[in-house]
Protein backbone atom coordinates (compact mmCIF):
# COMPACT_ATOMS: atom_id res chain seq x y z
CA UNK A 1 0.00 0.00 0.00
CA UNK A 2 1.17 3.20 -1.25
CA UNK A 3 1.05 6.11 0.40
CA UNK A 4 0.44 10.07 -0.06
CA UNK A 5 2.59 11.51 2.61
CA UNK A 6 2.61 14.98 0.84
CA UNK A 7 -1.07 15.31 2.06
CA UNK A 8 -0.98 15.12 5.35
CA UNK A 9 -0.73 17.60 8.54
CA UNK A 10 2.36 18.59 10.22
CA UNK A 11 3.28 20.61 12.98
CA UNK A 12 5.55 23.27 12.35
CA UNK A 13 6.82 24.72 15.41
CA UNK A 14 3.41 26.24 17.47
CA UNK A 15 1.03 25.63 14.45
CA UNK A 16 0.03 22.77 12.01
CA UNK A 17 -0.06 23.12 8.15
CA UNK A 18 -3.08 20.99 5.99
CA UNK A 19 -0.43 19.81 4.20
CA UNK A 20 3.98 19.02 3.89
CA UNK A 21 4.03 21.00 0.63
CA UNK A 22 5.11 24.40 0.68
CA UNK A 23 5.70 27.13 -1.89
CA UNK A 24 10.02 27.88 -2.14
CA UNK A 25 10.96 31.08 -2.37
CA UNK A 26 11.46 32.50 -5.78
CA UNK A 27 12.40 36.26 -6.62
CA UNK A 28 10.43 37.96 -8.84
CA UNK A 29 11.07 41.42 -9.07
CA UNK A 30 7.70 43.17 -9.17
CA UNK A 31 7.60 45.68 -6.69
CA UNK A 32 6.56 49.66 -6.82
CA UNK A 33 9.17 51.79 -7.21
CA UNK A 34 10.75 54.11 -5.49
CA UNK A 35 10.92 52.24 -2.26
CA UNK A 36 10.83 48.02 -3.10
CA UNK A 37 7.53 48.20 -1.98
CA UNK A 38 4.74 44.97 -2.16
CA UNK A 39 2.16 45.15 -4.64
CA UNK A 40 -1.67 44.31 -4.76
CA UNK A 41 -0.10 42.25 -7.89
CA UNK A 42 1.71 40.61 -5.59
CA UNK A 43 -0.52 39.79 -3.21
CA UNK A 44 -2.70 38.39 -5.81
CA UNK A 45 0.05 35.73 -6.56
CA UNK A 46 0.63 34.18 -3.38
CA UNK A 47 -2.79 34.02 -2.85
CA UNK A 48 -3.28 32.28 -5.90
CA UNK A 49 -1.12 29.93 -4.22
CA UNK A 50 -2.15 29.74 -0.42
CA UNK A 51 -3.07 26.20 -0.83
CA UNK A 52 0.61 25.16 -0.01
CA UNK A 53 1.38 24.02 3.58
CA UNK A 54 2.92 27.05 3.93
CA UNK A 55 4.49 30.15 1.47
CA UNK A 56 7.73 30.79 1.97
CA UNK A 57 8.34 34.63 0.27
CA UNK A 58 10.51 36.07 -1.95
CA UNK A 59 14.03 36.56 -0.27
CA UNK A 60 13.38 40.37 1.39
CA UNK A 61 16.07 42.48 2.18
CA UNK A 62 16.07 43.48 5.72
CA UNK A 63 17.85 46.88 4.61
CA UNK A 64 18.99 48.54 2.00
CA UNK A 65 22.23 47.37 2.47
CA UNK A 66 21.00 44.10 1.87
CA UNK A 67 19.77 44.83 -1.28
CA UNK A 68 21.36 42.66 -4.43
CA UNK A 69 19.00 42.40 -6.97
CA UNK A 70 16.63 45.06 -8.92
CA UNK A 71 13.10 45.48 -7.64
CA UNK A 72 13.41 42.92 -4.72
CA UNK A 73 11.38 44.06 -1.67
CA UNK A 74 12.03 45.23 1.36
CA UNK A 75 11.14 44.93 5.35
CA UNK A 76 12.45 48.45 6.73
CA UNK A 77 10.11 51.14 5.97
CA UNK A 78 6.43 51.78 7.57
CA UNK A 79 5.27 51.31 3.59
CA UNK A 80 6.77 48.07 2.52
CA UNK A 81 5.30 46.95 5.92
CA UNK A 82 1.64 47.88 4.59
CA UNK A 83 2.77 46.40 1.57
CA UNK A 84 3.16 43.48 2.97
CA UNK A 85 0.25 43.38 5.00
CA UNK A 86 -2.05 43.29 1.82
CA UNK A 87 -0.26 40.05 0.83
CA UNK A 88 -0.18 38.48 4.07
CA UNK A 89 -4.25 39.37 4.48
CA UNK A 90 -4.59 37.78 0.90
CA UNK A 91 -3.17 34.21 2.10
CA UNK A 92 -4.89 34.07 5.39
CA UNK A 93 -8.14 35.21 3.40
CA UNK A 94 -7.25 32.49 0.95
CA UNK A 95 -6.44 29.70 4.22
CA UNK A 96 -2.95 30.00 3.67
CA UNK A 97 0.31 30.36 5.95
CA UNK A 98 3.02 32.10 4.86
CA UNK A 99 6.60 33.00 5.88
CA UNK A 100 8.73 36.18 4.93
CA UNK A 101 12.31 34.98 3.83
CA UNK A 102 15.18 37.43 6.04
CA UNK A 103 17.57 38.35 3.88
CA UNK A 104 20.81 40.09 3.71
CA UNK A 105 23.05 39.80 -0.04
CA UNK A 106 26.50 40.17 1.20
CA UNK A 107 28.92 40.46 -0.95
CA UNK A 108 26.37 39.63 -3.45
CA UNK A 109 25.24 42.93 -5.01
CA UNK A 110 26.42 45.48 -7.38
CA UNK A 111 27.98 48.52 -6.48
CA UNK A 112 24.66 51.08 -7.88
CA UNK A 113 22.95 49.93 -4.99
CA UNK A 114 25.33 51.18 -1.75
CA UNK A 115 26.17 55.43 -1.69
CA UNK A 116 29.55 54.44 -1.69
CA UNK A 117 29.70 51.57 -3.92
CA UNK A 118 31.11 49.06 -1.80
CA UNK A 119 28.81 45.77 -0.69
CA UNK A 120 29.53 44.31 2.57
CA UNK A 121 30.68 40.80 3.88
CA UNK A 122 33.12 39.42 6.41
CA UNK A 123 36.20 39.75 4.38
CA UNK A 124 36.99 41.57 1.27
CA UNK A 125 36.38 38.67 -1.45
CA UNK A 126 34.71 39.04 -4.00
CA UNK A 127 32.27 36.38 -5.43
CA UNK A 128 32.58 34.78 -8.91
CA UNK A 129 29.13 35.45 -9.30
CA UNK A 130 26.45 38.39 -11.30
CA UNK A 131 23.53 40.03 -10.10
CA UNK A 132 20.47 41.29 -11.95
CA UNK A 133 20.57 45.01 -12.16
CA UNK A 134 18.00 47.29 -14.31
CA UNK A 135 19.75 50.21 -15.65
CA UNK A 136 18.41 54.13 -16.58
CA UNK A 137 17.20 52.26 -19.86
CA UNK A 138 14.81 49.89 -17.70
CA UNK A 139 16.40 46.95 -19.45
CA UNK A 140 17.10 44.31 -16.24
CA UNK A 141 21.01 43.03 -17.30
CA UNK A 142 23.18 40.36 -15.21
CA UNK A 143 25.90 42.15 -13.68
CA UNK A 144 29.50 41.04 -12.29
CA UNK A 145 29.90 41.62 -8.26
CA UNK A 146 32.75 43.99 -7.27
CA UNK A 147 35.07 43.56 -4.42
CA UNK A 148 33.05 44.13 -1.26
CA UNK A 149 34.58 45.86 2.01
CA UNK A 150 34.96 43.81 5.09
CA UNK A 151 32.65 44.82 7.84
CA UNK A 152 33.79 45.83 11.11
CA UNK A 153 32.60 44.39 14.06
CA UNK A 154 30.33 47.12 15.27
CA UNK A 155 28.95 46.68 11.82
CA UNK A 156 28.18 43.74 12.50
CA UNK A 157 26.34 43.43 15.65
CA UNK A 158 24.39 46.60 13.63
CA UNK A 159 23.15 44.04 11.13
CA UNK A 160 21.88 41.78 13.74
CA UNK A 161 19.93 44.39 15.04
CA UNK A 162 18.51 44.93 11.94
CA UNK A 163 17.93 41.40 11.62
CA UNK A 164 15.73 41.80 14.96
CA UNK A 165 14.38 44.70 13.68
CA UNK A 166 13.24 43.13 10.16
CA UNK A 167 11.91 40.17 11.93
CA UNK A 168 9.10 41.90 14.25
CA UNK A 169 8.11 44.58 11.18
CA UNK A 170 7.37 40.57 9.54
CA UNK A 171 4.68 40.17 12.47
CA UNK A 172 3.56 43.66 12.06
CA UNK A 173 3.46 42.69 8.48
CA UNK A 174 1.04 39.78 9.71
CA UNK A 175 3.24 36.99 9.15
CA UNK A 176 3.33 33.35 10.53
CA UNK A 177 7.07 33.35 10.96
CA UNK A 178 10.21 34.23 9.35
CA UNK A 179 12.70 32.28 7.39
CA UNK A 180 16.57 33.25 7.90
CA UNK A 181 18.13 33.81 4.13
CA UNK A 182 21.56 31.54 5.12
CA UNK A 183 22.38 29.81 1.81
CA UNK A 184 23.27 30.26 -1.57
CA UNK A 185 26.27 32.11 -1.53
CA UNK A 186 24.70 35.59 0.66
CA UNK A 187 25.71 36.84 3.76
CA UNK A 188 25.36 34.17 6.47
CA UNK A 189 26.42 31.30 3.99
CA UNK A 190 29.74 33.70 3.71
CA UNK A 191 30.43 34.37 7.16
CA UNK A 192 30.17 30.42 7.30
CA UNK A 193 32.73 29.05 4.76
CA UNK A 194 36.19 29.42 4.33
CA UNK A 195 36.65 30.63 1.03
CA UNK A 196 34.08 33.98 2.09
CA UNK A 197 35.66 34.22 5.48
CA UNK A 198 39.05 34.76 6.16
CA UNK A 199 38.41 37.21 9.78
CA UNK A 200 40.84 36.78 12.43
CA UNK A 201 37.96 37.93 15.18
CA UNK A 202 35.60 35.76 17.10
CA UNK A 203 33.41 35.53 13.81
CA UNK A 204 35.86 33.59 11.40
CA UNK A 205 38.49 30.86 11.40
CA UNK A 206 37.22 27.91 13.42
CA UNK A 207 33.77 26.23 12.71
CA UNK A 208 32.54 27.63 16.21
CA UNK A 209 33.42 31.31 15.25
CA UNK A 210 32.49 30.86 11.55
CA UNK A 211 28.62 29.72 12.82
CA UNK A 212 28.98 32.62 15.12
CA UNK A 213 26.73 34.99 13.26
CA UNK A 214 24.78 32.73 11.93
CA UNK A 215 23.78 31.53 15.43
CA UNK A 216 23.45 35.38 16.80
CA UNK A 217 21.15 36.20 14.29
CA UNK A 218 18.90 32.89 14.76
CA UNK A 219 19.00 33.91 18.45
CA UNK A 220 18.20 37.71 18.46
CA UNK A 221 15.31 37.11 15.57
CA UNK A 222 13.87 34.07 18.33
CA UNK A 223 13.81 36.72 21.28
CA UNK A 224 12.16 39.21 19.51
CA UNK A 225 9.26 36.70 17.99
CA UNK A 226 10.02 33.61 19.04
CA UNK A 227 11.81 30.45 18.16
CA UNK A 228 8.66 28.48 17.26
CA UNK A 229 8.03 31.73 14.37
CA UNK A 230 11.47 30.93 12.77
CA UNK A 231 13.15 28.39 10.37
CA UNK A 232 16.41 29.07 8.55
CA UNK A 233 17.53 27.72 5.27
CA UNK A 234 21.07 26.59 4.32
CA UNK A 235 22.92 25.10 1.67
CA UNK A 236 24.73 22.49 2.53
CA UNK A 237 26.16 21.39 -0.99
CA UNK A 238 25.79 23.87 -3.05
CA UNK A 239 29.04 25.13 -4.05
CA UNK A 240 28.99 27.79 -7.20
CA UNK A 241 29.53 31.78 -6.41
CA UNK A 242 32.82 31.21 -4.78
CA UNK A 243 31.55 28.93 -2.01
CA UNK A 244 32.82 25.52 -2.52
CA UNK A 245 33.98 24.57 1.14
CA UNK A 246 34.91 20.97 1.92
CA UNK A 247 34.08 21.62 5.83
CA UNK A 248 30.40 23.29 4.49
CA UNK A 249 28.53 20.19 5.59
CA UNK A 250 30.24 20.03 9.36
CA UNK A 251 29.81 23.77 9.61
CA UNK A 252 26.57 23.45 9.39
CA UNK A 253 25.63 20.34 11.03
CA UNK A 254 27.43 22.55 14.53
CA UNK A 255 25.25 24.88 13.42
CA UNK A 256 21.90 22.99 13.50
CA UNK A 257 23.09 21.71 17.24
CA UNK A 258 22.74 25.99 17.86
CA UNK A 259 19.36 26.10 16.26
CA UNK A 260 18.45 22.86 17.94
CA UNK A 261 18.88 24.57 21.09
CA UNK A 262 17.15 27.67 19.98
CA UNK A 263 14.12 25.43 19.34
CA UNK A 264 13.87 26.97 16.07
CA UNK A 265 10.67 25.48 13.90
CA UNK A 266 12.80 23.88 11.28
CA UNK A 267 15.50 23.76 8.89
CA UNK A 268 14.79 24.27 4.78
CA UNK A 269 18.13 22.56 2.89
CA UNK A 270 18.11 24.39 -0.40
CA UNK A 271 19.61 21.94 -2.79
CA UNK A 272 21.45 21.62 -6.03
CA UNK A 273 18.77 21.55 -8.77
CA UNK A 274 20.67 21.20 -11.91
CA UNK A 275 20.77 17.51 -13.61
CA UNK A 276 24.15 16.45 -12.61
CA UNK A 277 24.28 18.53 -9.65
CA UNK A 278 25.68 16.66 -6.49
CA UNK A 279 23.79 14.40 -4.80
CA UNK A 280 22.93 15.07 -1.04
CA UNK A 281 23.73 11.52 0.93
CA UNK A 282 21.62 10.42 3.39
CA UNK A 283 24.21 9.84 5.86
CA UNK A 284 24.58 14.00 5.88
CA UNK A 285 20.32 13.55 6.10
CA UNK A 286 20.48 10.52 9.08
CA UNK A 287 22.68 13.09 10.90
CA UNK A 288 20.77 16.43 10.44
CA UNK A 289 17.41 14.68 11.59
CA UNK A 290 19.66 13.24 14.59
CA UNK A 291 21.13 16.63 16.01
CA UNK A 292 17.88 18.62 15.02
CA UNK A 293 14.32 17.81 16.68
CA UNK A 294 12.60 20.66 14.60
CA UNK A 295 10.82 20.14 11.07
CA UNK A 296 13.34 19.49 7.74
CA UNK A 297 12.31 21.19 4.28
CA UNK A 298 14.15 20.38 1.05
CA UNK A 299 14.02 21.93 -1.70
CA UNK A 300 15.89 20.92 -5.41
CA UNK A 301 13.75 20.09 -8.24
CA UNK A 302 11.80 17.01 -6.32
CA UNK A 303 9.05 15.54 -8.22
CA UNK A 304 6.34 14.56 -6.18
CA UNK A 305 8.15 11.04 -5.70
CA UNK A 306 10.88 11.79 -4.96
CA UNK A 307 9.75 13.79 -2.02
CA UNK A 308 7.49 11.30 -0.90
CA UNK A 309 10.15 8.17 -0.46
CA UNK A 310 12.37 10.78 2.00
CA UNK A 311 9.60 10.97 3.88
CA UNK A 312 8.32 7.94 4.37
CA UNK A 313 12.02 7.43 5.54
CA UNK A 314 11.19 10.15 8.08
CA UNK A 315 14.26 11.87 6.80
CA UNK A 316 12.61 15.55 6.11
CA UNK A 317 8.87 16.77 6.97
CA UNK A 318 8.29 19.19 3.95
CA UNK A 319 9.16 19.34 -0.19
CA UNK A 320 9.22 22.38 -1.27
CA UNK A 321 8.58 23.18 -4.84
CA UNK A 322 9.56 26.22 -6.81
CA UNK A 323 9.30 27.10 -10.45
CA UNK A 324 6.54 24.15 -10.31
CA UNK A 325 4.42 26.66 -8.28
CA UNK A 326 4.65 29.80 -11.20
CA UNK A 327 3.37 28.05 -13.47
CA UNK A 328 0.51 25.52 -11.52
CA UNK A 329 -0.67 27.68 -8.74
CA UNK A 330 -3.32 24.74 -7.70
CA UNK A 331 0.23 22.84 -7.60
CA UNK A 332 -1.01 20.56 -4.56
CA UNK A 333 -4.46 19.91 -6.34
CA UNK A 334 -2.55 18.49 -9.06
CA UNK A 335 0.17 16.65 -7.47
CA UNK A 336 -2.39 14.84 -4.97
CA UNK A 337 -4.82 14.19 -8.19
CA UNK A 338 -1.83 12.97 -10.14
CA UNK A 339 -2.50 15.52 -13.05
CA UNK A 340 -0.42 16.99 -15.80
CA UNK A 341 1.77 19.71 -14.85
CA UNK A 342 2.06 23.39 -16.68
CA UNK A 343 5.37 24.77 -17.85
CA UNK A 344 6.51 28.21 -17.79
CA UNK A 345 5.68 29.66 -21.17
CA UNK A 346 8.12 32.28 -20.88
CA UNK A 347 11.10 32.35 -19.14
CA UNK A 348 11.67 36.47 -19.88
CA UNK A 349 8.64 36.86 -17.33
CA UNK A 350 10.68 35.41 -14.36
CA UNK A 351 11.84 38.55 -12.88
CA UNK A 352 10.41 41.97 -13.59
CA UNK A 353 7.41 42.75 -15.43
CA UNK A 354 3.67 42.40 -15.49
CA UNK A 355 0.79 39.77 -14.32
CA UNK A 356 2.13 37.98 -17.33
CA UNK A 357 3.68 34.97 -16.79
CA UNK A 358 3.25 36.14 -13.15
CA UNK A 359 -0.50 36.11 -12.13
CA UNK A 360 -1.93 34.82 -15.65
CA UNK A 361 -1.39 31.17 -15.11
CA UNK A 362 -4.42 28.91 -14.60
CA UNK A 363 -5.73 26.33 -12.25
CA UNK A 364 -6.60 23.15 -13.33
CA UNK A 365 -9.26 22.60 -15.84
CA UNK A 366 -10.51 19.12 -17.02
Amino acid sequence: MTYNTLFTQQALGSTTTANRIVMAPMTRSRTAQPGDIPTPMMAQYYAQRASAGFIVTEATQITPQGKGYSFTPGIYSQAQIVGWRLVTDAVHQAGGKIFLQLWHVGRMSHPSFHPDGKPVAPSAIAPDAQVWVVGDDGVGRMLDCPVPRALEKEEIEDIIEDYRQAAINAMEAGFDGVEIHGANGYLIDQFLRRTSNHRTDEYGGSMENRIRFAVEVAQAISEAIGADRVGIRLAPYITQRGMNDSEATDTILLAAESFNQLGLAYIHLAEADWEDAPVVPETFRYALRELFEGAIVVAGNYSKAAGEALLEKGLIDFVAFGRKFIANPDLPYRLEHNLTLSEISDAGTLFGGNEQGYTDYPVYQD
